[in-house]
């Protein structure tokens, strides 16, 4: 059995240009320019590609001819005039060759970029929303999914690889979640084709999607983008990761005493007796392994009834950290290599029997706590019947082992995604971009407040479009409430987002009521698509009658509260859950907090507290997790969490 696989992280590509006007070349179009694309409606449009040098180029469309004679580079570029929404077209490029592209679509492009909750697939939320996959055949909604690629020296011009596809239960499984949401709310509403280009990777922090003349205002992320320019030390970072992981992996292998005692662990009939019992979903830390890195081996002991069908189960494990090998009975069902993805192993019919059955969970915890993920789904399945699995559960370490130092992540570094997926799309026209990233900058927040609205105005400076559209969301409610007030590097990054709303065009969905705190990745995707949809109905469609949170619009510090004012307000302001107000704060020093009392006088909310006189700063839903929060839109949108302080 494979336990651990590496995967390399880079890819060094070498292409040589010979620049002779002699030299054959065959017309080459961008990969986002081939079948099935869709185009920007209402705009003119650049179409571009190569050839040979001095090669005359035609394009054939709608019975019109444009022709163009490359440079001495061999590159060439045509403009189409403005074009209605609608299709399919074709188009017919000449030269030394020709190329057909068919089902050639206008309508509406969007640029769908971030972290992984943008990059999050419908493939994850396939038992989230079973009907909208099944019903999601739609020819006017596709996708052009951009490869994780990353360079360092320089912008491409293009794509390794990439295709568009159709909206349908099948590729909608690659597409993006929110942004599949996002865009047919959109058809729905205007009944319009939508391009979706999804350039995204999990993990990355915003730094990477800067231009690297974009980075020579934060000289720290300018000087590692720098670094990175040189291969050898790639090469030799990625060495080193590979063979630390590589021989702890060999280490924790070959130490695990699961395999060392003449009968697996895993097997059905091994005497468990003398294991000792954990109640699980919890962290093992917790539970009498305090400070266990390596592996813990789980078993539970079921009994099926006679009825019971043994098929078509299925067996829900919530989420464990961080890796798991499954077993039913001896048998192997299923991994998982980290600690995000929701485990769900499908079990053969011939595994199960009546009486007493056995599952087996081999878990590798490389740092931090291990163990089982509190409110997450633990049960065995068959589409009728369904078996509980928490509770109590065997348990036998298998191997300590000092904890992982993790990989370097090269791919996250300054300016790689860039220049490999953003910068290959500058020539084609959109309508706006909307994006979904902060978790990778929890680190360092207050960078935020600079490094964010940078981004955003160094990719409309590169698309040379103005100040288009840029919608995002804020960060979600995450991590186990706190009932004090308290520090949050989570609540300072979303004030940083809060405040590049200063930004014209900018638009914000805020979703801290759809987070999950055990769940970097909540699957309520559906509202953070539908949110930004109405951001777009307002931003992009000019629609006045489109919602979004209200967010602070002014305050007045007064001497025994502070009366404070919002924005984006139709019906008004209420509590949701008709209780008073909670999780405001304030400080008469500008340091220390305290829990305040708050009370909603028409669109006023009016924040005082016994003992603070005059006032100095607010803070509302200040906290990593802001469950408790309870202002909101009486069209049922949150209020944005803010701190406000006294001029």
């Amino acid at each position: 059995m494979k336990y651990f696989t590496w995967r390399p992280f880079h890819l060094i590509i070498l292409v040589l240009f010979v620049g002779s006007s002699s030299l054959f070349a065959q017309i080459k179009l961008p990969k986002l320019i081939s079948d099935g694309a869709i185009f920007q409606r209402d705009t003119e449009l650049k179409i571009w590609g190569w050839a040979s040098p001095q090669e005359k180029i035609e394009l054939t469309f709608k019975g019109n001819t444009f022709t163009v004679i490359t440079n001495n580079k061999g590159e060439w570029e045509l403009i189409l005039p403005p074009q209605k929404a609608g299709g399919p077209h074709q188009f017919i490029f000449k030269g030394s060759n020709e190329i057909t592209l068919s089902n050639i679509l206008f309508g509406e492009v969007w640029v769908c970029s971030g972290q992984s909750n943008m990059e999050l697939t419908m493939h994850r939320l396939r038992d989230t929303y079973p009907e909208v996959i099944a019903n999601s055949k739609n020819s006017q909604i596709r996708q052009f999914l951009v490869a994780d690629k990353y360079d360092f020296k320089e912008a491409h011009s293009d794509f390794d690889a990439g295709e568009w596809k159709e909206a349908n239960p099948e590729n909608l499984m690659d597409f993006s979640g929110v942004a599949y949401f996002f865009a047919k709310d959109i058809y729905e509403k205007y009944d319009v084709p939508v391009g979706l280009v999804n350039a995204a990777l999990g993990g990355s922090p915003v730094e990477a999607w800067m231009s690297e003349d974009a980075l020579r205002e934060f000289p720290k992320a300018y000087e590692e983008m720098k670094r990175y320019k040189n291969d050898d030390l790639i090469a030799s970072t990625e060495e080193k990761d590979q063979a630390r992981q590589e021989a702890w992996y060999q280490k924790l292998n070959t130490e695990d005493q699961g395999f060392q005692t003449g009968k697996e662990w895993f097997q059905k009939d091994l005497d468990d007796s003398p294991w000792k019992t954990m109640k699980m979903p919890n962290f093992y830390d917790e539970q009498g392994l305090k400070n266990t890195n390596g592996i813990v081996w789980f078993r539970k002991h079921i009994n099926l009834p006679k009825n019971w069908s043994a098929e078509n189960n299925k067996l829900w494990l919530g989420r464990m950290v961080d890796q798991d090998h499954v077993f039913v009975n001896g048998h192997f069902v299923g991994t998982t290599g980290y600690q995000y993805p929701p485990r769900k192993y499908q079990v053969p019919d011939s595994l199960l029997n009546e009486g007493d059955n056995v599952i087996t969970v081999r878990l590798i915890n490389e740092s931090g706590k291990g163990g089982f993920i509190k409110e997450k789904p633990y049960f065995l399945t068959n589409g009728k019947d369904t078996l509980d699995l928490k509770g109590d559960w065997k348990y036998q370490l298998g191997t300590k082992m000092e904890p992982l130092q993790g990989p370097t992540f090269i791919r996250w570094k300054p300016g790689g995604l860039y220049n490999k997926m953003i910068a290959p799309l500058l020539n084609y026209k959109i309508k706006g971009a909307i994006w979904y990233q902060g978790e990778s900058n929890t680190n360092d927040p207050e960078s935020y407040f600079e490094t964010f609205p940078a981004l955003i105005k160094n990719w409309r400076a590169k698309w040379d479009m103005g100040d288009f559209p840029f919608l995002f969301v804020q960060l979600a409610n995450f991590m186990e409430e706190t009932h004090k007030p308290v520090e949050s590097d989570w609540a300072q990054l979303r004030q940083a987002q809060l405040q590049t709303l200063d930004l014209p065009n900018t638009g914000m969905a805020v979703i801290t009521d759809i987070g999950e705190w055990n769940d970097i990745h909540p699957l309520n995707k559906r509202d953070v698509g539908k949110r930004l949809a109405q951001l777009s109905f307002r931003l992009a469609y000019e629609d006045e009658n489109a919602l979004t949170s209200p967010v602070p619009k002014n305050a007045d510090f007064l001497a025994d509260r502070v009366e404070i004012e919002f924005n984006y307000l139709k019906e008004g302001l209420m509590s949701k859950n008709g209780k008073p107000l909670q999780t405001f704060e304030l400080t008469s020093d500008g340091k220390t907090f305290q829990m305040a009392q708050a009370r909603l006088e028409g669109d006023k909310v009016f924040v005082h507290q016994k003992g603070i006189k005059n006032p100095v700063a607010v803070r509302y839903a200040w906290s990593n997790n802001p469950a408790k929060a309870n202002l909101f839109s009486k069209e049922g949108l949150p209020v944005s969490p803010f701190e406000l302080r006294k001029d």
